[in-house]
């Protein structure tokens, strides 16, 4: 790589061409943004068109954990099948969106591995672009998830009362805040050394906050100490807004507390990430 010697009244600095010229290249306009930033999307989405198997874990899951937690515990907590899947249905939607947006950040760590990002040090491409870009992309795994996720209760006899726009509504919460929380594991990447030390740390996160919410069982059947936890935890919030839009076609207040929390998510963990992995470029 070509490098340029700048000499100074305090020494000899070796400089790298391709810094200098980031710093010296205009800041791109918003617009310039947004087009960059779909150019990475794309380029996500033909990376998956080309490794079909990135969609294991959006394909398999959902049909595994519906029916392996409906028919195993539908009985010991609801007393049926029927019953419990109301309350199921949505906490798979939750423990789904978490799973996929968890694989963000361990493919971001990969490909900064392979060296991959390395490329757009020289580009004059806003530095938010290569991360949002891949994100965006992920919504698609994150809409395919939630719609199998709701085929596969529908197949086993899940009835939503809240009707085709509730499930719309609540499938439309739900990658809101999958795609929210992956601004955390995103960070993550960049700061860890490898792609399983990131899948490590985003396992930590992912299960705390699912099996400690109201997912899969009623809170009101947990212990007091649990119950402090579980209520301020932001996956019931959104467990709870999509319970009420897919079986009732309500809006309730957990609809805004999980947008709140979707939105503080982004401010703090977007800019966070962003400047991470500008000190690692």
């Amino acid at each position: 790589m070509t490098t340029t010697t700048i000499t100074a009244t305090r020494g000899t600095r070796t400089l790298d061409a391709s810094a200098v010229a980031a710093r010296t290249t205009p800041r791109p306009s918003a617009r310039e943004t947004l087009v960059q930033t779909m150019a990475m999307a794309w380029r996500a989405l033909e990376k998956m068109r080309r490794k079909p198997e990135q969609f294991f874990d959006v394909l398999i899951q959902p049909l595994l954990f519906t029916a392996m937690f409906a028919f195993i515990f539908g009985g010991a907590i609801s007393g049926s099948v029927a019953n419990y899947l109301p309350v199921l249905i949505p906490g798979i939607l939750a423990q789904t969106a978490l799973t996929v947006c968890m694989a963000t950040g361990v493919q971001l760590r990969e490909d900064m591995d392979k060296g991959v990002f390395d490329r757009f040090k020289s580009l004059p491409m806003a530095r938010i672009a290569p991360l949002a870009g891949p994100m965006v992309a992920d919504l698609l795994r994150y809409g395919i998830a939630s719609v199998l996720t709701l085929l596969t209760g529908l197949a086993i006899g899940y009835r939503p009362g809240g009707g085709v726009l509730g499930c719309v509504a609540g499938i439309a919460l739900t990658v809101a805040a999958g795609w929210s929380l992956a601004w955390i594991f995103t960070w993550l990447g960049t700061l860890a050394r490898s792609a399983q030390a990131v899948q490590g740390f985003s396992m930590a996160i992912m299960f705390p906050l699912t099996f400690l919410s109201n997912a899969f069982v009623p809170a009101e059947t947990l212990p007091g100490w649990l119950q402090a936890f579980v209520t301020v935890n932001p996956v019931s919030h959104v467990v709870s807004a999509v319970r009420a839009l897919f079986n009732t076609g309500t809006v309730t207040a957990d609809v805004g507390w999980a947008l709140a929390g979707c939105a503080v998510v982004i401010a703090i963990f977007a800019p966070i990430a962003v400047r991470s992995y500008s000190r690692k470029m």
